[in-house]
């Protein structure tokens, strides 16, 4: 009698399989040199990379790149960017950043920045897109001298509006820790952890908006531009924002209905505050 016999017989049983998850990493370091800001150290591993387009100022544009294709749970990333002694450094991403469901494991993202004496950082990432069921830790953590210049912009979107979704659950927690001249200037953490969407849907918290956005500046003139920033922010009509200063920071805070509302009222703003035009990956 013939027995159809598989080469895996009499073998254990596997116990479990560890799935496969992303980890990446950039360090990322700028240096002045003849008046121009130029790479002095890159290291990259795993799925995280950094592109330099040539620019035609003096600082340095710099991209970040997941060539995982997004954050999926348990995924693992790091970024490292130092901007030198009178750098100017501007770090965007080529497209929003999604961030798929999870059956538990929650992905983390580690930002570090420093910025040197005399030295200006503008860390604008498009928006964070956040599946149903997503899963997200998230830190940012910035050392900077007493008088340099960081500007930082944050988006984040929950739910895919052309699948008519929402984050019915779900985990994100957004911690942000500045820290100048070695004292901490600004601390704050966002945790929502659960029924997000009934959360949104709270009059005191959301009132049904589905994308939030912050911007913070923290530099010498930050309490000295509070005026024109909230004339700016009145003349918007696409979401709701306000502005306030306190020891050395501003802060803005936008909250809207959609992505296309929230960048009607944010392009034209972050045009107008920096004095400069938007990254050219926003604009692709």
């Amino acid at each position: 009698m013939y027995v159809n016999a598989s080469p895996f017989d009499g073998l254990p049983p596997i116990a479990g399989l560890s799935r496969q998850r992303a980890v990446g990493r950039v360090a990322f370091a700028a240096a002045a040199f003849d008046g121009r800001t130029r790479p002095a150290r890159i290291s990259e591993s795993g799925s995280m990379r950094i592109r330099l387009p040539n620019g035609a100022g003096t600082g340095l544009e710099a991209v970040l790149v997941n060539t995982a294709g997004g954050i999926a749970c348990g995924d693992s990333f790091q970024v490292e960017i130092d901007a030198g002694i009178g750098t100017s450094v501007t770090v965007a991403t080529p497209a929003a950043e999604k961030v798929y469901r999870s059956d538990g494991p929650v992905a983390q993202l580690v930002v570090g920045l420093r910025v040197g004496a005399s030295a200006r950082m503008d860390w604008l990432p498009q928006e964070t897109l956040l599946f149903d069921r997503a899963r997200l830790k998230r830190r940012l953590d910035v050392e900077m001298d007493e008088d340099a210049r960081v500007t930082l912009f944050e988006a984040v979107v929950f739910g895919r509006a052309a699948r008519l979704e929402q984050v019915e659950t779900g985990f994100f927690e957004d911690r942000w820790r500045i820290r100048r001249g070695r004292r901490l200037a600004y601390a704050d953490t966002l945790r929502l952890d659960g029924a997000i969407a009934a959360l949104l849907r709270k009059p005191t918290v959301a009132d049904g908006a589905r994308v939030f956005a912050t911007l913070l500046h923290v530099a010498p003139d930050s309490e000295a531009r509070l005026e024109s920033v909230r004339q700016h922010l009145a003349s918007s009509q696409s979401c709701d924002a306000a502005a306030s200063a306190w020891n050395g920071l501003l802060a803005v805070r936008f909250c809207a209905a959609s992505i296309e509302a929230l960048r009607a009222a944010v392009c034209p703003f972050l045009i107008a505050f920096r004095g400069e035009a938007l990254p050219r990956v926003w604009l692709s």
